[in-house]
């Protein structure tokens, strides 16, 4: 119902940037939240930044001051520019977004099927 494809994920030296998007595209009513999330091997997926179809953004401790959320609503895409990279930045990253695909339907989450983001130290 609702499709997310990521792109921008590569190998980047520590220190360097990288800029991820997000498109979400099929039958959406409307969209409310969509995010980043990242799961690095061994470890839980976390969040990473959010951003509310207002434009609020939150952000993880670990990325504050370094990457930035940002949401283009007239093409249901989002951004995140990662500046700063670390190696412990390393993992899949997944976009998800909260959505209703039909008037009157409620909100269900959508997940893509993630880029990877490697740093390299």
């Amino acid at each position: 119902q609702v499709q997310l494809v990521e792109s921008g994920g590569g190998l980047v030296q520590a220190g360097g940037s990288l800029r991820l998007s997000c498109a979400a595209s099929g039958r959406i009513f409307s969209i409310n939240t969509m995010g980043w999330h990242r799961q690095a091997p061994g470890n839980q997926r976390e969040l990473v930044a959010a951003i509310t179809n207002a434009g609020t953004t939150n952000y993880a401790d670990s990325v504050k001051g370094r990457f930035t959320i940002s949401r283009d609503n007239a093409k249901n895409t989002i951004y995140l520019q990662m500046n700063s990279l670390k190696a412990e930045d390393t993992a899949v990253y997944y976009c998800k977004t909260n959505a209703v695909v039909g008037y009157g339907t409620p909100s269900s989450d959508y997940w893509g099927q993630g880029t990877q983001v490697t740093v390299s130290s």
